[in-house]
């Protein structure tokens, strides 16, 4: 019983996603591994999530993985993004975000134009190490930049490698 009770909490609660790349440095390091948890979830700014690769979220023709990518949620549905390359800031709603927990600043541009509007059933990612991460500011990630939330595995919630910064993850 507990065996099979163990099976269904990590089949539909959580389950262990590799990081792969450098796009969430300093928050999330290559090959370390996450908890996460899809469990009732609705995705909100500053949840860490996975997302899955598929024909309408995959980039083709570039050397990334298809496997699943980890971002940070910047916006949700109906929110405006607006991004300052000059400055690097990166504003929601008209807001400035204060992001801590970015490793670089938002200075580089893709190929998207500034402001947008989130559309329903959508969210706006960007990796915390905006200097070289593939994020929503591309039309390559997601439809033009913006990713469905039926592709969103779940939200990380826990860090359990590497061992020397095991712990709850923060979401902002």
């Amino acid at each position: 019983m507990a065996l099979i009770a163990v099976v269904l909490v990590f089949s539909f609660v959580f389950r262990v996603a590799t990081i792969d790349g450098d796009s969430m440095l300093n928050t999330l390091v290559d090959g370390g591994r996450v908890v996460i948890s899809n469990f009732n979830y609705v995705p909100k700014c500053g949840d860490i999530v996975v997302i899955s690769r598929n024909v309408e979220n995959s980039v083709e023709g570039t050397l990334t993985s298809q496997g699943p990518i980890i971002k940070r949620v910047i916006a949700t549905e109906h929110q405006t993004v607006d991004i300052d390359f000059t400055t690097g800031k990166v504003y929601v709603d008209g807001k400035v975000l204060y992001e801590d927990y970015a490793s670089s600043l938002t200075v580089r541009k893709d190929d998207l134009d500034f402001p947008m509007i989130v559309p329903e059933g959508c969210i706006f990612v960007l990796g915390d190490n905006r200097a070289v991460s593939l994020d929503s500011r591309s039309s390559e990630i997601g439809d033009n930049g913006m990713i469905d939330t039926r592709y969103v595995l779940g939200r990380a919630v826990f860090r359990i490698l590497p061992f020397n910064r095991i712990g709850r993850l923060d979401n902002k």
